[in-house]
C-alpha cells in the first residue's frame, strides 16, 4: 500500500510560515490584504471564497469580499477591478471563476495588475513562468511541487506524465516541473495510447475532471501518483484516480479529499504576501 501524500499536513505548514511573514510586515507597520470577488451564486465557488476567508483569518491577512449579482455586467466588474488594483490597502485580487457566460474570463484576468495577480494567470505572469523568471505561480501546480519537496520526492531526471493542459493546471504544472529537471510529457483527450505513456512515468498528474479516470493497470508499480480532480461519483467527492486499486501500486498517492485541495488556497496566502513584500519594496 503507498503512503500518503497528506495535502493538508503540508498546507498548515504553509500557511503557518506565511502567518509568521505577515506578522514581520505588521511589526514593520505594514498590514496585508486579499480582495476576493465573486459573481454570481454558483455553490462550489462560495464554498471556495468561504475557504479562502477561513485561511485568510488564519494567517492575519485582512480578507475584502465583494460579492456582486450574477447580472453584473462586464464594465462593471472591471471598473471594480480598476479601483482595487489603485487601492494600497489591497495586495492580491482574485476573481472566483467560472464567470457568468456574458462576461469575458480573459478580459477581467487581464484587467488585474500583474502585480496584484496573485492567482498568476495573467498574460505577463504566465510569461514569466514560461521564461522561469516569475514572482507568482499558480496555486494548484505550486501547492503540488511543495508537497512533493515536503516528502523530499526528487523530480529531476524523472519520467514526467501530466494528463490535461489546462491553462490553471496542466500548462503551468509541466513548465514547472520543466524548471525543476523533470523530462514532461502532456497527455490530453487527442493523445493516442494513453495508458502506454502513464505506465512510463515516475510522477504522474492527472487535471482531468473525469471520476475514477486512472484505473491501475495505467500505473507503474513505485510511481508517484498526484490527483487534482474534484469530482462527484454516487454522491460521494472523489478524484479522476480509482484510489484504492491504484494506491495498491503507487508508492506515494494524494488523496481526494485532503491532497491538491488544500495547498491550492495555501499558495494563494503565499503569493499574496509575496505580492505585499513586493510592493513594499520587502
Amino acid at each position: 500500500m503507498s503512503k500518503i501524500l497528506d495535502g493538508k499536513a503540508v498546507s498548515e505548514s504553509v500557511k503557518e510560515q506565511v502567518a509568521l511573514g505577515v506578522n514581520e510586515l505588521k511589526k514593520a507597520g505594514i498590514s496585508v490584504g486579499l480582495a476576493v470577488i465573486l459573481v454570481g451564486n454558483n455553490p462550489a465557488s462560495k464554498i471556495y471564497v468561504a475557504n479562502k476567508k477561513k485561511a485568510c483569518e488564519a494567517t492575519g491577512i485582512k480578507s475584502f469580499e465583494y460579492i456582486l449579482d450574477e447580472n453584473t455586467t462586464q464594465d462593471e466588474l472591471i471598473s471594480l477591478i480598476n479601483t482595487l488594483n489603485a487601492e494600497k490597502s489591497v495586495n492580491g485580487i482574485l476573481c472566483q471563476l467560472p464567470l457568468p457566460p456574458h462576461i469575458n474570463e480573459q478580459a477581467v484576468i487581464e484587467a488585474i495588475s500583474p502585480d496584484k495577480d496573485v492567482d498568476a494567470f495573467h498574460i505577463s505572469n504566465v510569461g514569466r513562468i514560461m521564461v522561469g523568471n516569475f514572482d507568482f505561480l499558480p496555486c494548484t501546480p505550486a501547492g503540488i511541487i511543495e508537497i512533493l519537496d515536503y516528502y523530499n520526492i526528487k523530480i529531476e531526471g524523472k519520467n514526467c506524465v501530466v494528463i490535461g493542459r489546462s491553462n490553471i493546471v496542466g500548462k503551468p504544472m509541466a513548465m514547472l516541473l520543466m524548471h525543476r529537471n523533470g523530462t514532461v510529457t502532456v497527455c490530453h483527450s487527442k493523445t493516442k495510447n494513453l495508458a502506454d505513456i502513464t505506465k512510463n512515468a515516475d510522477i504522474l498528474i492527472s487535471s482531468v475532471g473525469k471520476a475514477n479516470f486512472v484505473t491501475a493497470d495505467m500505473v507503474k508499480e513505485g510511481c508517484v501518483v498526484i490527483d487534482v480532480g474534484m469530482n462527484r461519483s454516487e454522491g460521494k467527492l472523489c478524484g479522476d484516480v480509482c484510489f484504492e486499486e491504484v494506491a495498491a501500486k503507487a508508492e506515494y498517492i494524494t488523496p481526494v479529499p485532503g491532497g491538491v485541495g488544500p495547498m491550492t488556497i495555501a499558495i494563494l496566502m503565499k503569493n499574496t504576501l509575496t505580492a505585499a513584500k513586493k510592493q513594499n519594496g520587502r
